[in-house]
């Protein structure tokens, strides 16, 4: 083992800006492990996937025996957003991030208040899943359904989805290049993308994805949207129901989404249709005393 690891490995946390491949592949055994032990996924996706390409980010690691025993990471700085592998606040983590940054966010995933107490909580994503079939809306008289065709409609979706999503920290967002990594994605399916045009224009459209890895094969709606200009026409329930339909004929017997808990009127669409609460992952903000 080099020299620059030995205070990671006498159990110290060390930060860096870029893993080494040895690294890389310590930290993807780790969440492994970890979605095992919980069932379900140790990293945000987004996350995950600064991982996965060996990406620059600020990365927390800490060793013990030799071997890689926590993780954690860093992104953005106003304020700094942290979540650690299997979603807790790790005490000693936090008092050395906050030496660091003057507050951060803390993403936590079934972590009790007392845990937090220091903290306030600022934000709250309630996942939701649902066992399926489900009844699926009709197509909307005048408009057609169809899938997403890369090379064609990444345009068209970005501005339908970020106009949908214009006050959304992270939904509303979306760059070109964003939307190209995840079509590149080993997961990615055209076929579970859908598209609904209305008079020449994009009204409305629902991502799915597919979860093929994890031993329960669930789905997702990771994405869904309508464009301002065509709220009000109950397309959201169609293209969530649609969306659920797709899931269900590539054999998939549960679906989940994340929604936000101040979302009432999406939370009241998604429980009509027949979703329920699985679980609250908190953004929990920390900031020096």
């Amino acid at each position: 083992m080099t020299d620059e690891l030995m205070p990671a490995i006498n159990g110290a946390w060390r930060s860096q800006r870029e893993l080494s491949a040895e690294q890389r592949l310590d930290v993807l055994n780790l969440l492994n492990r970890t979605e095992t032990e919980l069932g379900r996924e140790a990293l945000d996706e987004s996350r995950r996937r600064i991982v996965v390409h060996g990406w620059p980010a600020e990365h927390w690691l800490r060793y013990r025996d030799a071997g890689l025993a926590q993780y954690a990471m860093v992104t953005g700085t106003r304020p700094a957003q942290v979540e650690m592998c299997g979603g807790g606040v790790e005490g000693d983590l936090l008092h050395d991030l906050l030496v660091e940054h003057a507050s951060l966010d803390w993403w936590t995933r079934d972590v009790q208040g007392d845990t937090i107490a220091s903290g306030r909580v600022i934000r709250t994503l309630q996942l939701l899943q649902v066992d399926l079939p489900v009844e699926c809306s009709k197509v909307p008289p005048g408009s057609t359904l169809r899938n997403f065709e890369p090379g064609r409609d990444e345009a068209s979706w970005l501005e339908q989805n970020n106009a949908a999503f214009a006050d959304h920290p992270e939904q509303g967002a979306w760059t070109p290049s964003d939307l190209d990594e995840r079509i590149h994605e080993p997961w990615f399916d055209p076929s579970g993308f859908l598209l609904l045009d209305i008079d020449g224009r994009l009204a409305a459209s629902c991502w799915t994805k597919v979860h093929e890895l994890h031993p329960d094969r669930f789905g997702e709606i990771y994405v869904i949207s309508v464009h301002p200009d065509f709220q009000g026409r109950s397309l959201g329930r169609f293209m969530v129901t649609q969306g659920l339909d797709v899931l269900r004929r590539k054999g998939v017997s549960r679906a989940v989404l994340f929604v936000d808990a101040s979302n009432e009127s999406a939370k009241s669409l998604y429980q009509s249709i027949g979703f329920n609460l699985e679980r609250e992952d908190r953004l929990v903000h920390f900031s020096r005393r």
